[in-house]
């Protein structure tokens, strides 16, 4: 079928194969393609657009068992299957610039059926194809960010390159409970060949059920998993809408026009704090109530706050840390959400943190290995807890300093040095993964010796200042050189870009100022060398690919190291590639960049989430593009989740100062039910075997902060410090990171939530203020009236 302005493609079985929309040049099929499927070996045709899976009485039928029947007009393809005795359509139309989706359950029976489980393939094309050409991956591939509600769900297709058009799907009928995915990969790493995994999500709309018993989540209070009951003759209807949009703006705007509200809250608030929550109602509709929900002790704390909602504006004091959800009441019946989270002090989180991992995940000299920080690992991630500890340390000294830091000093000095390096000598790197090493763990160790170089030396124990210094130059210069290696992996790793970007002109001031002329000459001529290639060769995005045919840790850093050495049309470039990837929704978890290999479905991934976050902040403080700042946050406060133990929908609640490296946003998680809306640590993929019983050869060691730190660190160096102010596209002045009181038709107080205040920052008019006081006062006028 044709309009004008999508072309629509079903196979024989009434599947959509392709969906292209009519504005785009490059035509980007929309949909799975079952030609692609095949290709790589993936039998998956049975989760093509429009197939199903339906539970009832015990007993699961899959639609790809039953062959349907296909009616064909000029304007329409209806699909007709019986399963289980009961009749499912499903009506296809081309419709102005839409493509319109209905789903009709009938029971034709004499007495009512209980479904327990009823999901549809909406198989947007998230795929990570398997190619080199990283255009494909840019260009016919979509990241699919969920917004889940019972009656206004809809997700959001962004087109890698952020080029658009991009593509919503719209919820106009009906009563839905979640969003699951079900994951298909390769992962080749052990094979030492570099790209190593491709994949693709399949994404199911859960219309009933979405869980075996006893596998739904069992503290995850906002989200439904009820059984559907079907009266006698009765039918049950869902209907959807596929339409354009560009930005995340215009896919709200997009949403209201198919009778949704429009809904703009922050992700995160602190107890104490008065909410600051729009919403635009749907032509013809009317609010009946708004109840904000969080859970206490165990117990849903539900309270009425709809006489706090006033022109628009909902404005009530938040009380209560964890998880909230605005829950929104049409007079229709109709209900919508919001989940954002609250927290304390993200300053009590941080030093909390430092805190349990020098007293909980210390060897120390008792256990084995020595001086080693757990869970233990092969990966230069793993040492993200280090710098953490060091890089807080930095920022706050306390009476524990010495003694956080001396433990720090120990594990780098008596534990990383010889696990990494042959006898502890630089130039020898150790085969830590066979018959290769990995050139890209030695960011995260040059990272360490460099922060450890920052303390004075009444603070070190073991070494001065400037043996760090020149260990960090040292192992820096593996990192980057390639003519320091002999083999073809190592030396094409040593050309990448990685998470150095985030402190290598730090390092590069420190070596200068202390004399070490050699070092940062070799250094600074790699660095420059790395950035041009990468440049250079920009318009072919070479950078996006790692270890993974596409990758946001390519493009991530790819995109803050432009910035940093100041190339900024290129930078310019790969921004779009991340502003693609950042997450927009109605629950703040769902905002997180866009990753799936460490769960297995859409998640936040502390390490990369982090890594992504500081990217986009970094190129936002050079490009001034507002949508890498508002990405940037929202990316934070999920990583930010990871490490809140106040967080009261998970199944496995983390302690005070515990860490998960990951979190599964989509319930449910198709392929490991039991992780759905949840965290967890990788080691748990060990009892699936396969790969991850090589990378976890101690099976599920229940530790789930394996490769975390380094984000936070970054974060520490950022957001940790710095508030933002900027314009909004109405001209009216925001902060991110802070929150906004007007004192004057010019004039503002702006009171930062960083938890080390450092500065307020005024990008777009090149104005800050460096000061540690919570509070400045800008004016619009006079720029900040308090001194620097």
């Amino acid at each position: 079928m044709e309009s004008t302005a999508f072309k629509l493609d079903v196979n024989r079985r009434g599947d959509i194969v392709n969906l292209q929309n009519l504005a785009d040049d490059h035509r980007m099929n929309w949909v799975v393609d079952p030609a692609y499927l095949e290709q790589v070996g993936y039998a998956d045709q049975d989760k093509l657009f429009g197939e199903f899976t339906l539970t009832v009485d015990g007993q699961t039928y899959r639609s790809a068992d039953v062959t349907p029947t296909v009616a064909e007009t000029a304007d329409r393809v209806t699909v007709t299957y019986t399963v289980a005795d009961l009749t499912l359509t499903e009506t296809y139309r081309l419709v102005a610039d839409q493509v319109t989706w209905d789903v009709d359950l009938r029971n034709p029976q004499q007495h009512a059926v209980t479904i327990t489980n009823l999901g549809v393939w909406a198989s947007l094309a998230y795929v990570m194809f398997r190619d080199k050409n990283v255009h494909r991956n840019m260009a016919d591939s979509a990241a699919v960010f969920p917004s889940i509600s019972a009656n206004f769900t809809k997700l959001a297709g962004v087109r890698r390159d952020n080029q658009g058009p991009n593509l919503g799907l719209y919820q106009t009928a009906g009563h839905l409970q979640s969003v699951g995915t079900y994951n298909e990969w390769t992962n080749r790493f052990f094979e030492n060949v570099s790209p190593s995994l491709d994949g693709l999500l399949f994404h199911q709309l859960i219309l009933a059920g979405g869980y075996a018993p006893g596998m739904a989540p069992k503290n995850d209070w906002i989200y439904e998993a009820a059984p559907l009951t079907v009266a006698a003759q009765e039918t049950v209807h869902w209907a959807f809408a596929l339409q354009a949009f560009t930005t995340p703006t215009d896919f709200q705007r997009v949403a209201g026009t198919n009778g949704h509200p429009q809904i703009s809250y922050d992700p995160l608030l602190f107890t104490g704090q008065m909410t600051n929550i729009t919403i635009q109602l749907p032509t013809g509709h009317h609010l009946e109530r708004l109840v904000l929900e969080h859970q206490a002790n165990g117990e849903l704390v539900r309270r009425d706050v709809t006489d706090d909602y006033r022109d628009s504006i909902l404005k009530t004091l938040i009380s209560g840390v964890g998880e909230h959800c605005l829950r929104l009441e049409l007079t229709d019946g109709r209900t919508d959400l919001v989940v954002f989270n609250v927290m304390d002090s993200v300053r009590d989180l941080i030093e909390t943190r430092v805190d349990w991992l020098t007293t909980h995940a210390y060897n120390g000299k008792d256990q084995t290995p020595q001086d080693a920080f757990t869970p233990i690992s092969n990966q230069g991630e793993s040492l993200g807890k280090l710098s953490l500890i060091l890089q807080a340390n930095l920022l706050n000294r306390t009476a524990k300093t010495p003694e956080q830091v001396q433990k720090v000093e120990a594990s780098a000095v008596n534990y990383v040095k010889t696990k990494w390096f042959t006898d502890g000598d630089f130039r020898h790197p150790v085969n830590l993964y066979g018959d290769f090493y990995r050139d890209m763990d030695f960011e995260y160790i040059g990272h360490v010796y460099y922060l450890l170089a920052q303390f004075d030396e009444h603070t070190l124990a073991l070494n001065t200042p400037a043996t760090y210094l020149k260990w960090a130059a040292q192992v820096f210069n593996l990192r980057v050189n390639a003519a320091l290696h002999d083999s073809p992996r190592a030396k094409e790793e040593a050309h990448m870009l990685g998470v150095y970007f985030l402190y290598i002109n730090d390092l590069l001031r420190a070596l200068q100022t202390h004399g070490l002329t050699d070092e940062y000459q070799q250094i600074k001529q790699c660095w420059q060398d790395a950035t041009k290639r990468v440049a250079a060769h920009s318009a072919d995005y070479q950078a996006a690919i790692t270890e993974h045919f596409y990758d946001n840790a390519g493009f991530g850093p790819a995109t803050g190291a432009l910035a940093n050495a100041g190339y900024v049309d290129e930078a310019r470039r790969y921004a779009e590639l991340l502003k693609a990837n950042i997450g927009y929704s109605n629950d703040f978890r769902s905002q997180a960049p866009d990753r799936w290999w460490e769960a297995q479905s859409y998640m936040i991934h502390s390490l990369w989430g982090g890594i992504t976050a500081a990217s986009a902040l970094d190129a936002y403080e050079v490009l001034d593009d507002t949508d890498l700042l508002l990405g940037a946050y929202r990316a934070f406060v999920g990583v930010l989740y990871m490490y809140d133990s106040h967080a009261t929908t998970i199944a496995n609640p983390l302690a005070a100062g515990e860490a998960a490296s990951t979190y599964s946003i989509a319930g449910p998680n198709l392929n490991r039910p039991d992780l759905s809306r949840n965290r967890f640590g990788q080691s748990t993929f060990a009892q699936d075997g396969g790969i991850y019983s090589r990378l976890f050869p101690d099976g599920d060691t229940g530790q789930a902060d394996w490769d975390m730190g380094e984000e936070l660190a970054a974060y520490l160096t950022g957001f940790g410090q710095t508030a933002y102010l900027y314009e909004t596209a109405t001209g009216e002045l925001a902060v991110v990171n802070g929150r906004l009181n007007q004192l004057s038709p010019t004039r503002y107080e702006v009171t930062s939530a960083a938890p080390y205040p450092h500065a307020v920052k005024f990008v777009h008019r090149h104005q800050s203020c460096q000061t540690t006081a919570p509070t400045v006062i800008y004016d619009t006028e006079q720029g900040f009236l308090t001194k620097d």
